[in-house]
């Protein structure tokens, strides 16, 4: 009933990385205007991120020696309470260690909690329409077979399905107004909630990742475009617990 009046809202990286930066400013009473950072290219507000971050992360594999910004938006999904979330707890770490400046080690420190909470999030804002939700984002996790994979968090169309469908061999997922719940109705939501995002490589190498605020008919239409299914980076401390260095080895961060 209340479809047709539904305003969907979305944030851009860019405009996660101005408030930011606007953050940082007002902190240190330096005066700017909005419309200034919005023009400004994300290279450029990112300097103002030096004045609090370590420019560089410097961490180890496909992570390594990358700008702190790409690292940031990478692990948010283009919400801006993760970015306040995420920049909390480093800073408590931080705090706590008695450093000025929030560096690599912090963020590396408070990835698994930060993965852990945004998990729980998502469990407890979606669980009033998937019940049933955690079986389903936990059974995602790799097993032996999936370990062996290139990236065993990146499917195609078909793979998700598939995956799936594997899951609901041991019970179904209906929605709590009753209707049974198909491979690729469960896929849609998946992509719906941000766990799973439609990633490309480029050209370039660097990866492109589109989430469900981009286009809400995105999943009928990317097998055409190229894109991949990939369960977001924020969720994988959460996972695979027991293997973090994977996460950096095999994750390359956001354009």
């Amino acid at each position: 009933k209340i479809e047709g009046s539904v305003i969907w809202y979305s944030w851009t990286e860019h405009e996660i990385l101005s408030m930011l930066s606007k953050r940082i400013l007002t902190f240190m009473g330096i005066p700017v205007a909005e419309d200034d950072l919005k023009s400004m290219p994300l290279e450029d507000l990112a300097r103002y991120l030096d004045h609090i971050f370590e420019a560089t992360f410097l961490g180890y594999g496909k992570w390594e020696n990358q700008p702190m910004y790409k690292v940031l938006l990478s692990l948010i999904r283009k919400r801006p309470r993760d970015i306040v979330k995420l920049c909390t707890l480093a800073a408590r770490e931080a705090q706590r260690t008695g450093s000025g400046q929030i560096c690599t080690s912090h963020f590396i420190n408070i990835f698994e909690e930060y993965s852990h909470g945004r998990m729980q999030d998502t469990v407890n804002e979606f669980r009033t329409e998937l019940p049933e939700i955690e079986r389903l984002i936990y059974s995602l996790r790799p097993n032996k077979k999936d370990a062996s994979q290139c990236d065993p968090f990146v499917f195609h169309t078909g793979e998700l399905t598939v995956k799936i469908g594997e899951i609901m061999k041991y019970g179904g997922f209906e929605y709590a107004c009753g209707r049974k719940a198909t491979p690729i109705d469960l896929a849609h939501f998946l992509f719906k909630i941000s766990f799973v995002t439609a990633t490309k490589i480029m050209e370039n190498g660097d990866v492109e990742r589109k989430y469900f605020e981009d286009n809400r008919y995105f999943l009928h239409s990317a097998i055409n475009a190229g894109y991949d299914w990939e369960v977001h980076p924020v969720y994988r401390w959460s996972l695979q617990p027991d293997n973090a260095d994977d996460i950096y080895n095999r994750i390359k961060v956001t354009i």
